[in-house]
């Protein structure tokens, strides 16, 4: 078991992938007394979706008051009779934003995209979960790897616990005021009313929203790098930045920072993943070192600076996260939590990881820049005929 970073009166935990994650929630979820909330962008209907919603239910039964908030694209395969099964338990079930069709997204392309991307829990106001894993299993079926898939979540005891149970209270209020077609000025003042939470000393909880914290997540980022001294590692699934975050690397390359990114080696979303395939050349030009996971899906949105700064969370760096989902991350600022976080990826990077760049274990082809090429200008498209296409 992982230790506990004690940080001003909160206990920080790092948890890698579900191997470790799925154990402690449930551990947690059977301790709770009053009340758990539970936030999802993925809830399968596999071993690791009937291990928590089991734990979810035996709450329940003993007279706990269990909330769970489903995004309606993230976790549309769930089986109705899950639902319903949880619901019988008298768990409530929520969706944000179920309603999606080609009518839906041609009225309302801009609302219709914007997903709940967050993965959090909290226990009775005291512990809490920020991070990136899914309710899904850590190998997908019929996959040709057995490692896990890597990713990361915190468990959070103490005043932060309180910051993030007051946030996911607040978007369970908008979300039902919603699914009960109460919309207009009430809901309108309800969004508007979230506040950016307190931070704990050496802690700050990051949300992105579309009202009031738009670009809190990348600015943590973007404020990180600036002042890096010695090293940037960032570890992300689906890393397709704009030209300002691209800037602010090669700016901090170019000074001497050695900057790290361990990115995507497995194709799950082919689209995104040769997108960011488009971005090596220029990337690798400014003396940035990139890596690719091999030994199964990565699916990490964290990052370490300067051995000392660390970030965890679902926000991943591209525009997706940064312009239309609703995300949360832990911004740490402790040497004990991001030396823990940095040797573990640097320990993946060393075992599961090939080298992009000539004369590494990964050359590129002029066919490989093409379809990256391609690529990009797709997903540049997407979002411009969103409308978001100016830059945040």
């Amino acid at each position: 078991m992982n230790p506990a970073h004690q940080i001003f009166g909160n206990q920080l935990t790092l948890l890698q992938s579900g191997t470790e994650y799925f154990p402690r929630l449930c551990a947690d979820i059977d301790a709770a007394k009053h009340s758990i909330y539970l936030e999802t962008y993925i809830f399968a209907a596999d071993r690791a979706g009937r291990m928590i919603t089991d734990a979810l239910q035996r709450a329940a039964e003993r007279g706990v008051a269990v909330r769970v908030l489903l995004d309606g694209y993230g976790s549309s395969d769930l089986p109705q009779q899950w639902v319903d099964d949880m619901r019988t338990a008298e768990i409530e079930v929520r969706w944000f934003r179920r309603e999606i069709s080609p009518f839906t997204l041609r009225r309302n392309r801009h609302r219709r995209l914007r997903r709940m991307h967050r993965k959090m829990a909290v226990m009775d106001g005291e512990v809490a979960f920020v991070g990136g894993i899914n309710i899904i299993n850590d190998i997908p079926a019929h996959a040709s790897f057995s490692a896990p898939q890597l990713d990361y979540a915190v468990r959070v005891e103490g005043p932060v616990a309180d910051e993030v149970h007051e946030a996911m209270r607040h978007l369970w209020r908008v979300v039902s005021w919603a699914n009960f077609r109460r919309r207009g000025k009430r809901i309108k003042w309800l969004i508007a009313g979230e506040q950016r939470p307190a931070t704990s000393p050496g802690i700050i909880f990051l949300l992105r929203d579309n009202v009031r914290h738009r670009r809190d997540i990348e600015r943590a980022y973007l404020n990180a790098i600036e002042a890096a001294q010695r090293e940037v590692i960032i570890a992300n699934a689906y890393f397709l930045p704009g030209g300002a975050f691209r800037q602010v690397l090669t700016r901090a390359a170019w000074r001497g920072v050695r900057v790290v990114l361990l990115l995507q080696g497995r194709v799950e979303y082919w689209i995104q993943h040769y997108a960011t395939h488009a971005l090596y050349d220029e990337l690798l030009g400014a003396g940035i070192e990139i890596y690719e996971y091999r030994a199964s899906y990565l699916h990490a949105k964290v990052a370490v600076v300067d051995g000392s700064w660390a970030t965890v969370g679902s926000s991943n760096i591209d525009p997706f996260s940064l312009l239309l989902a609703r995300e949360a991350n832990l911004e740490v600022h402790h040497a004990g939590f991001a030396g823990a976080l940095r040797a573990s990826l640097l320990a993946a990077i060393a075992k599961d990881a090939v080298r992009v760049g000539e004369g590494y274990g990964l050359p590129r082809s002029w066919m490989d820049r093409m379809i990256a090429r391609l690529s990009y200008v797709a997903v540049r498209l997407m979002i411009g005929l969103l409308g978001y296409g100016r830059p945040i």
